[in-house]
């Protein structure tokens, strides 16, 4: 199943224990192929460099070089999306999805949550998408 995880899915399947860490199986067990963009990619990379999750410069290459560059396919976005969600920094989750024929984006976000879907693309939460394997 083709998935756009949204930055706040993959920094919380990665960095924290509990139920979300289930999504990194997921995909190592390529029962899900994440999607990124260059846009999504420079926001998680952006985002892992953040002083509250107190990661060193090797730490974040060790997860980008074996924890998401192996498992994630990239997508390139000839056409974005633009305005189809209320906070604009979203359309590029958007834009991902719709470039790589994603089935669904995977998120916590409610201004994308609330969308449900977009075109054919399902908007789901992250407890969704677990569900669906459980």
């Amino acid at each position: 199943m083709r998935v756009v995880l949204d930055t706040n899915v993959v920094i919380s399947a990665l960095l924290f224990t509990g139920r979300l860490s289930r999504i990194v199986e997921l995909w190592q067990e390529g029962k899900i192929i994440p999607l990124v963009s260059k846009e999504t990619f420079h926001e998680l990379r952006r985002v892992l460099e953040y002083p509250k999750f107190t990661l060193s410069t090797g730490e974040i290459r060790s997860i980008i070089e074996y924890e998401i560059l192996p498992f994630f396919e990239v997508v390139e976005v000839s056409r974005g999306v633009k305005g189809a969600c209320r906070d604009p920094e979203d359309d590029k989750f958007l834009s991902c999805a719709i470039a790589g024929t994603a089935a669904c984006i995977v998120t916590g976000d409610k201004d994308l949550l609330n969308l449900k879907e977009y075109r054919s693309v399902k908007i789901i939460s992250a407890s969704d998408l677990i569900e669906m394997f459980a």
